[in-house]
């Protein structure tokens, strides 16, 4: 199953929920839903994103999603029993990121923010450093761990899997996500 572009578009703008849970250890944090993951309700879900397949290679999760329709109940409840979870520092679909402007971002920030003094992740990984660096005001920032914390808990910058951030593979985004999951202690 696919969308048209006009299915597509009328996700424009639309939310989708956090998958959360009060035992979440290690958070990714994408950038914002694409109109693909909001027609979905699934984060990080479209035919070219790496994330789930990553997660697969990195032995974080043992099923295949399929992208044409998103999670299954029973693969959120499986995701959730990881002790991961998923958010987004804006929740506001869109074609591509470069659409979110900086002050949208920093807004993400705080919003981010008080997600995680409220969960108390072990580690918080954004997915993608430029809008790690906008979100945060840190020009500084590289990929890997992050001197600054969220609310107490560590930050690492880890690659954003989509299909357009073509300097990687699956096979690097399972590394850098295996070594975040370590880091907070569940592989």
């Amino acid at each position: 199953m696919g969308f048209t572009k006009e299915q597509l578009e009328s996700f424009r703008d639309a939310s989708v929920p956090d998958l959360v849970a009060p035992d979440c250890r290690l958070l990714f944090v994408g950038i914002n839903p694409g109109l693909w993951t909001a027609a979905t309700q699934t984060h990080f879900c479209h035919p070219s994103n790496r994330f789930y397949p990553a997660l697969l290679e990195a032995g974080l999760i043992d099923w295949e999603l399929d992208a044409s329709t998103g999670m299954t109940p029973e693969q959120r409840a499986d995701f959730l029993s990881r002790s991961m979870g998923i958010t987004n520092l804006v929740n506001r679909a869109t074609v591509r990121a470069s659409e979110l402007g900086r002050e949208e971002l920093r807004l993400g920030a705080r919003r981010l923010t008080d997600l995680v003094g409220r969960l108390s992740p072990i580690v918080v990984a954004v997915a993608g450093i430029t809008a790690y660096r906008d979100a945060f005001d840190d020009r500084d920032a590289g990929p890997g761990p992050q001197k600054a914390s969220i609310a107490g808990s560590d930050v690492w910058v880890v690659p954003n899997p989509s299909g357009l951030n073509a300097h990687e593979t699956v096979r690097t985004l399972a590394e850098s996500y295996r070594e975040v999951a370590r880091a907070a202690g569940i592989a």
